[in-house]
């Protein structure tokens, strides 16, 4: 079983930068695939974001150039920087684990981007 805890969520305004993390149990986090999805308002839940347990990032097409993810095995914790926010990118950003093939969520973390 492998817990994740995210944090770091907010409100900001347009052009403003967040940095979410998201912390996991297990000793074996530097194998594990981690992920941000978001989910907003009357819309289906999206992939954001990947880095795999060699560092190998993935983002969507609406967040390159703008969102970075970035692990620490040392730490069990893998952030999320999402610098230039739109309204757009308003939703509630999970944390998402692959740990050798079983699947783990967090409890979410509310970003808002409004003036």
């Amino acid at each position: 079983q492998v817990q994740l805890v995210e944090s770091g969520g907010g409100l900001v305004q347009p052009g403003g930068s967040l940095r979410l993390s998201c912390a996991a149990s297990g000793r074996t986090f530097s194998r594990y695939v981690m992920c941000w999805y978001r989910q907003a308002p009357g819309k289906q839940r999206e992939l954001v974001t990947t880095i795999t347990s060699g560092g190998s990032t993935n983002y969507a097409d609406s967040v390159k150039g703008r969102f970075t993810i970035s692990r620490d095995n040392a730490k069990n914790t893998v952030y999320l920087q999402m610098n230039s926010l739109k309204p757009e990118d308003t939703a509630v950003y999970y944390c998402y684990c692959n740990a050798l093939g079983t699947s783990f969520w967090g409890q979410g973390t509310q970003v808002t981007v409004s003036s």
